[in-house]
Order: C-alpha cells, then sequence, then structure tokens
C-alpha cells in the first residue's frame, strides 16, 4: 500500500467508540483518518494539556513528568530539564530488535495509539493528536522492531519508535521505500514535534501494539471460519461423503450458536437436498464429521474476542491517568495487557486447530485407503504417466510441516511473565508476544488452507471427470468458486512446481477475495 484512499469516508477519532473494522479500514485499505470536531472533544484535550501545566507552574508531583521513568519514579528531576525528559525516554527505548512490522500492521499500531489518545485521559496536546493524523493520511509510517516488549508498563520500545519518527529520529516506510524520518517530514513541510512533559510517556505507556494486531488477527480469524466451512464442504463433496452429518435436527440438540450456523454452511455448500449420500462407512472420520465442532469453537468465541479487543481500543491505556476537567493526577496500570493476551492466546490455539483440522482431511483426499476411489496423491495423470506423477504429495508434507509449527507455537505467552526493570515491573502481560505468535499462526494456517483449497477443488473436479458428482447439483456460489479457481488453477496432471499458485491463493485469502455467506460477520 502506496497511498492512502482518497475516495474512502474518513475514520474519525474522539467522536465515539471505535471498531476493528475501523482498525482494519485504516491499516489495509488505506481509509483516512480526521478527529472529531465536536467542541467538548477539544475542551476535554485541552483541558488536560492546562492542568498539566498548572501542576507544573505549582511544583507538582507527576510520574514521568517531574520524575524518572519506572523504578526510577523515586527520582525526582528538576523543572529546568522537565522538557528534555520526553527525548531521554524514546531515547533509551531505542533498542527494539527482530524482523519489523509491516506497513499495515504498523498502521494497525498507529491507530491503536490514536484511539487511546483521543480518550482524552492523556495530558497530551492537539498537535500531538493532529500529528499521528498526518502520519497516517500521507502514510508516512514508523518502521517499529517487533521485538522487546513484555506487554506491561505498555509496548514501551516498539512505540518508542512512533514517538522518534514524529520528532524526526528513526526511519519510516514511504513511497515503497524506507528512508530517514527527518528526510520525509522535511519533503512534507512538516517540522518534528517539540514534545511536551508527558507525551512520549502517552505515547509509548500503553496497549497499542499488541491492540492494533489483535485488531488485524480477529479479522483474518473470522475469515478462516469461512473458509474452513467451505474447504470442508468441498473436501466431504470429494470424499464422497455423508452430508447428513450436517443435518439441522442433529446440530439443534446441542446449541452453539457458531457450531450451528458453521454447520448450515457446510450443509447449505452441500446443497444436502440434492446430495443426501449416505457413505458405506454410515460415519466419516472425524476431520469431516466433527469439522462444525472444531470451527465452530472459534467461531463461537468471535463475539467475546471483539468485545475485549474493543473495550481495549476504546481504553485510556497509559499511565498516569490525566482527568484535566476533574483536574485529577490518576496513577495506575493501564498500560497492562492481560485482556488483549488472554483473546490473542485463545485465539491462537482455535486457529492453529483449524490448521490440524485441515492437514487430516487433505491427508484423508492423498491416501488411496481413506479417499474413495480417488488417484493417490490427487495425481490427474494419465495412467501411462503415472509412475513419474505424485500429484499433491510434498504439499501434503507441507501442510503437516506448517500444521506442526503452528501448533508449537499455541503455549500461552501469558503465562511466562518475567520479573523486570528492578522488580518494578515483576508481573508482566506478555501481551505483544501473544499477538504476534498468534500472527505467525494466522499465517501458517492461512498456508494450510491455500494447499487444502488447490487440493479439494481438484478432488472435486476429478469426480466430475469421473461422473461421479454432477456439476450442476453444486450449490451456485460454489459452483461459481470452482469455476474461478479452475481458471487460475491448471489440473495438476504433470507434476510442476506449485509455489507460486500457492503464494497467490495465499495472498488472496488474506485479501479475503471471495465473498464466502451472506452472514459474515
Amino acid at each position: 500500500m502506496s497511498v492512502v484512499s482518497k475516495t474512502q469516508t474518513a475514520v474519525i477519532f474522539g467522536q465515539g467508540p471505535l471498531t476493528i473494522k475501523d482498525v482494519d479500514a485504516v491499516a489495509t485499505q488505506g481509509c483516512p483518518v480526521a478527529l472529531s470536531e465536536d467542541p467538548a472533544f477539544a475542551q476535554r484535550i485541552a483541558a488536560g494539556v492546562a492542568f498539566l501545566d498548572k501542576l507544573l507552574t505549582e511544583d507538582g508531583v507527576i510520574y514521568g513528568v517531574t520524575t524518572g521513568y519506572g523504578d526510577s519514579c523515586t527520582v525526582a528531576v528538576p523543572l529546568h530539564q522537565v522538557n528534555e525528559l520526553p527525548l531521554h525516554l524514546l531515547r533509551f527505548h531505542g533498542c527494539g530488535l527482530g524482523d519489523y512490522f509491516n506497513e499495515q500492521e504498523s498502521r494497525a499500531i498507529l491507530a491503536a495509539r490514536l484511539a487511546s489518545l483521543t480518550q482524552g485521559y492523556s495530558g497530551v496536546s492537539w498537535g500531538l493528536l493532529e500529528r499521528l493524523c498526518e502520519l497516517l493520511n500521507r502514510n508516512i509510517i514508523p518502521r517499529i522492531p517487533q521485538e522487546g516488549s513484555v506487554g506491561a508498563s505498555g509496548d514501551l520500545t516498539p512505540l518508542s519508535y512512533v514517538a522518534a519518527v514524529i520528532c524526526g529520529e528513526r526511519d519510516v516506510f514511504y513511497e515503497g521505500q524506507i528512508r530517514p524520518a527527518a528526510e520525509v517530514l522535511a519533503e512534507n513541510d512538516l517540522q518534528p514535534l517539540q514534545l511536551r512533559p508527558k507525551e512520549a510517556l502517552a505515547i509509548m505507556n500503553g496497549t497499542a501494539v499488541m491492540t492494533g494486531l489483535a485488531c488485524l488477527a480477529y479479522q483474518r480469524a473470522d475469515y478462516l471460519t469461512c473458509l474452513s466451512s467451505r474447504i470442508t464442504a468441498l473436501a466431504s463433496l470429494a470424499l464422497l461423503g455423508n452430508s447428513n452429518h450436517f443435518n439441522e435436527k442433529l446440530f439443534s440438540v446441542k446449541p452453539h450458536a457458531g457450531q450451528q450456523q458453521v454447520a448450515g454452511w457446510i450443509r447449505k455448500d452441500m446443497n444436502h437436498q440434492s446430495y443426501p449420500r449416505n457413505s458405506e462407512r454410515l460415519q466419516d472420520r472425524y476431520s469431516i464429521r466433527c469439522a462444525p465442532h472444531v470451527i465452530g469453537a472459534l467461531r463461537d468465541a468471535l463475539p467475546w474476542f471483539r468485545e475485549t479487543i474493543e473495550n481495549e481500543l476504546n481504553s485510556a491505556n497509559d499511565n498516569p491517568i490525566i482527568d484535566g476537567e476533574g483536574e485529577q493526577v490518576l496513577h495506575g496500570g493501564h498500560f497492562y495487557g492481560g485482556h488483549i493476551a488472554m483473546v490473542m492466546d485463545a485465539m491462537k490455539t482455535a486457529v492453529a486447530n483449524l490448521a490440524d483440522l485441515h492437514d487430516r482431511q487433505m491427508a484423508l483426499l492423498m491416501d488411496t485407503k481413506y479417499n474413495q476411489g480417488l488417484p493417490p496423491n490427487l495425481s490427474a495423470s494419465s495412467i501411462e504417466r503415472s509412475t513419474l506423477n505424485h500429484g499433491f504429495k510434498a504439499v501434503q508434507i507441507g501442510c503437516s510441516a506448517w500444521t506442526a509449527e503452528a501448533l508449537k507455537l499455541t503455549m500461552p505467552a501469558s503465562v511466562f511473565s518475567r520479573s523486570t526493570e528492578c522488580h518494578n515491573q515483576d508481573k508482566v502481560s506478555m501481551g505483544t508476544i501473544a499477538a504476534r505468535d498468534c500472527l505467525r499462526i494466522l499465517q501458517l494456517t492461512e498456508q494450510v488452507l491455500a494447499a487444502s483449497l488447490m487440493s479439494v477443488q481438484q478432488g472435486v473436479r476429478l469426480r466430475m471427470a469421473k461422473a461421479e458428482l454432477d456439476e450442476v447439483s453444486l450449490q451456485s456460489d460454489v459452483r461459481q468458486m470452482l469455476t474461478q479457481l479452475s481458471e487460475q488453477i491448471e489440473l495438476l496432471a504433470e507434476d510442476r512446481m506449485l509455489e507460486h499458485e500457492l503464494r497467490q491463493l495465499v495472498s488472496q485469502i488474506q485479501q479475503r477475495h471471495w465473498h464466502l455467506y451472506e452472514d459474515l460477520a
């Protein structure tokens, strides 16, 4: 993404609660942002700044404004050095390592931080809020290392890269290049800001990294429940499965709403009335028969995930909280990312189960002992060349590798709290690590689903070629998707390199290319 959309309606910060979809629109679609024009909102922002200024003139003691940071809160900072303190905070936290968040992830982080600061309880100036908007609208995106946050006392180290860019330091993504922030700001006629007392702390001392990533993770997980249902229906068709396993009455007696929804999707995709096949086994194997239960567990968790993520998104989560209108400084721990950590740990486990489900479905499709007469490894080669061709054999091995890695990462990050910073941060959330784990598991699971989609469409096409499945009997949306896939993916008759086709499918999944069900959340 190189430019911000000029046609979309702006997401307004400061006028009411934001949603996961708002953050996703800003991050992935380049939606512009703006600040609310409500006078009450502007007054709340101004009151926080005025109250801080008043405290400074009265020699008030404010953590991170007139004191050092963390365990150094007992160290008094002389008033003549207060204005230098923000620069020291962002500079000594400039020690992030690991890979860098991509542009979309970094835009989500900026949006999440702006959402928190516009609650009006952080004591920041209107100019700082405008600058965050400018960075998003001009697509000047801080280059943020992924590693270095324990998810309490805020995402300090990664968010220091946001604060630094505002001050004209470090690097940014801009127009497809990585460039020094100072150069890009100058090209855009933007002067580096001198951060006011508390402003570096307000930017850095919060849950914006984990929350921004959680918003993106939610959208991807939501979509995967739908795609997983469609792939299961195609797998069942390819295996000549028993559509009665998704019977409406059957699922009415175990009334988990998400599970029922998934069963309904699969039932519709299989076109149950025209395809009520009853296999010789009477009961299909668990990876087909129990698919609504596996996918439904994630589907049923999504409302809780959404509520928790959006609560965090619409919170003031730095420290101290500045109540300018009530003239209070409230010292607390709202930077603690426990709620996001819990959601990300739960989500990554549910998503990894989708990878495991489809890895097992694919194993059934490959193996002539279980695939109801399909060729070995789903190869469409001629009999004369069957000894040479190996179909999806290596792809299935890849699925097992991706699934194993996803399952390995499900160890909950939130239980690995480490006491740090002179035992001031002695119980931490690890929410950012949980969010990063979740995104990695989503990537691996999307790879498994891309391979599964490629294999099930081949299996269905082989059934139709053998006149064991009538194309006319297929539900219209399923038929349309299969037609699109057949135009994109040549039937695998002769062994060929599949990497590029797989990467294209992964990209399409991540872009939510196929509109699958009308009631997609």
